[in-house]
C-alpha cells in the first residue's frame, strides 16, 4: 500500500473511505462518504449517475476530499482541495475494476447488484485531481 504522505491526497489516497464534500448554487458544502481508490495521481469514486453530488459536479467542479469513517464521521489527515470530473463508460468501467482490486468480494458483490438494479448506466464514476 502507497504511504500516506507520498500521494497528493495525503491520508485520503489510502483511506478506506473519504468524505467528498461538493457545493451548492449558493456555496453551501455537502458532504458524503463514498469508497474512494487512489489511481496514479487521481482519486477515483463511484456513485449514482442521477446522485446530487454527481449534479453538483458538473455545474461546480472543486471539491474537498478528506478520510473519514464509514458514516462520514471520524475525520483524519488534511483536508485535500481539488478538481473533479465526471467520467464516460469507459472511464466508469475503469473505476469500477480500480475499487474491485482494493476492496474485494464487497465491491464485486456490490457493483454485480448495482448493474441489475439500475443497469450498467446507473452508476458513474467520478475523477478527483489534487489542487485548486
Amino acid at each position: 500500500m502507497t504511504p500516506a504522505n507520498s500521494t497528493p491526497f495525503g491520508e485520503a489516497g489510502t483511506a478506506k473511505y473519504v468524505q467528498l464534500t461538493t457545493y451548492r448554487k449558493d456555496g453551501t458544502p455537502v458532504s458524503s462518504p463514498v469508497w474512494a481508490v487512489l489511481d496514479g495521481d487521481r482519486l477515483l469514486v463511484w456513485t449514482e449517475t442521477e446522485s446530487w453530488k454527481v449534479k453538483r459536479i458538473k455545474r461546480n467542479p472543486q471539491v474537498v476530499v478528506q478520510a473519514c469513517d464509514v458514516r462520514g464521521g471520524n475525520l483524519s489527515g488534511e483536508p485535500v482541495s481539488g478538481t473533479a470530473a465526471v467520467l464516460d463508460s469507459a472511464g466508469t468501467e475503469h473505476v469500477r475494476k480500480k475499487l474491485i482490486e482494493k476492496y474485494g468480494i464487497q465491491a464485486r458483490v456490490l457493483t454485480f447488484l448495482s448493474r441489475i438494479r439500475r443497469g450498467s448506466d446507473g452508476t458513474i464514476g467520478i475523477a478527483i485531481t489534487a489542487g485548486e
